[in-house]
């Protein structure tokens, strides 16, 4: 349910309920200077720590994080309905992330070794200064902290504008940082659209790492090229969902469901456009949409609850427009397709099958719980409708044959694709999307990179 952005600040409310939580003033402009001079002290104070130290904190943060895990979650559920079980693991996620980061600093930022025609030379890295971080709601802890714990590790600050209907888990993340020793190199603030721009002009900011909109993240690029800032950015997804003719169907069609509906289908790397070869179509159509047809929408609160309401009402209007006009482009609409007559921001579980290119559920993100299926005729052209998108963060291929997985793969236009797996982020691993999706990477030594100096040191 959106929250309500008035001249002085915002309201959030609970999707399931329609219950108004919080209320929320933007930061004053008389004390964005106090936000930023701390900024910048406290990069100063925190890139002069050593690599040890700043683990120590980290470390600190993670342990908090799992003493108040319950609580945690539980705000999230009640400012963006997610799953009290979903919530949980994100927090569990959260602090593995840090345990990660924190088990490997001194060898990720160790000098690198180079090998020049004469003399000796290394890479050094360096922080750069305080990153400003504009995130979304749909991990309102772990999209923030998988961009925070690299770029605090790195030695740089990070200054973190919430989405405004998660503030609540924003403003947690802040007061648990601060018993953490984090703060004033982490900061949570709640800052307006005008302020955003304000802040990425201040030269107390080094660059900008976004995760949201493709809209939001072109402005907000934007204004940090015109200040010749570094920018990260993680945006929207249309993720394909591609099963070969040769694929385990049972497989397939559980992992299908997971990709689809977790979290409400409200995930960037979820699976939006599901491809099917011809010759396995009308088989894993009926398993697929019986499987949905047994999914029941739950209060989010409740342990076993898998479906939740959509996190604002806006955003389950948009996604209700957008299925119509689905149909009405010649989509068959064979499952759910309606909103739920209850107070807040419900939706039937949704099964749009016979779509194609041209239509809006292939041509746009869905960003909710509704599958949408297309036919291909054989392999090639699977691959051909895997690309047909101006997207390109994450894909999934599913066969039996390992080779023909790993040479799509290859040929798929995305950041990450699985081969027979659901597309996930782990901290092992890089993510990031490529085309409209975004540029720069999140997680591993390449995401604890991107915010640092890489300075060459090269020596007679």
């Amino acid at each position: 349910m959106s929250e309500e952005e008035t001249r002085t600040g915002v309201t959030t409310v609970d999707p399931s309920t329609g219950e108004t939580l919080s209320s929320y003033a933007f930061l004053a402009d008389d004390a964005l200077e106090g936000v930023l001079a701390r900024a910048g002290s406290g990069f100063r104070s925190w890139r002069a720590l050593s690599p040890g130290k700043r683990v120590e904190a980290l470390r600190r943060m993670g342990q908090a994080l799992d003493t108040h895990r319950d609580a945690l979650a539980l705000q999230a559920t009640r400012e963006m309905g997610k799953p009290i079980a979903t919530a949980r693991a994100e927090i569990d996620k959260c602090v593995a992330v840090i345990d990660w980061y924190a088990d490997r600093a001194l060898t990720l930022l160790q000098d690198r070794a180079m090998t020049p025609p004469s003399g000796d030379a290394c890479l050094s890295y360096a922080p750069t200064g305080t990153v400003l971080a504009v995130m979304p709601w749909n991990f309102p802890f772990w999209q923030i902290l998988r961009a925070a714990v690299p770029i605090l590790l790195g030695g740089n600050g990070f200054l973190v504008k919430p989405a405004e209907n998660t503030l609540g888990c924003g403003m947690s993340l802040h007061e648990l940082a601060e018993q953490s020793g984090l703060v004033p190199a982490f900061q949570s603030v709640n800052l307006s659209r005008e302020q955003v721009a304000r802040v990425i002009a201040d030269p107390r900011i080094s660059g900008v790492t976004v995760t949201g909109s493709v809209r939001v993240g072109r402005i907000l690029a934007g204004l940090a090229g015109q200040h010749g800032k570094k920018s990260v950015l993680e945006l929207g997804g249309s993720d394909p969902f591609v099963v070969l003719a040769d694929a385990d169907l049972d497989l397939a069609v559980e992992s299908a469901v997971a990709a689809r509906f977790a979290n409400c289908g409200q995930v960037c790397i979820s699976a939006k456009r599901i491809i099917l070869d011809a010759a396995i179509a009308p088989a894993f159509t009926e398993a697929f949409v019986e499987r949905v047809r047994a999914i029941e929408p739950a209060t989010p609160c409740e342990d076993d609850a898998f479906l939740g309401p959509m996190a604002r009402l806006d955003l389950r209007d948009t996604l209700h427009a957008q299925v119509e006009r689905s149909i009405a482009e010649g989509a068959r609409c064979v499952l759910g397709g309606k909103t739920i007559a209850r107070p807040g921001a419900w939706y039937e579980p949704t099964v749009l099958c016979d779509v194609t290119p041209e239509m809006t559920a292939f041509r746009e993100e869905l960003f909710g719980p509704v599958a949408c299926l297309t036919v291909a005729r054989d392999t090639g052209h699977a691959l051909a409708l895997a690309n047909d998108t101006e997207y390109g963060l994450g894909a999934s291929v599913w066969t039996r044959d390992t080779a023909l997985g790993h040479t799509l793969a290859r040929q798929i236009d995305a950041g990450t694709v699985s081969i027979n797996r659901i597309t996930a982020s782990d901290p092992a691993l890089p993510i990031g999307g490529t085309r409209a999706s975004g540029f720069g990477r999140e997680l591993t030594e390449l995401g604890l990179h991107e915010f640092m100096n890489i300075k060459t040191i090269w020596s007679r």
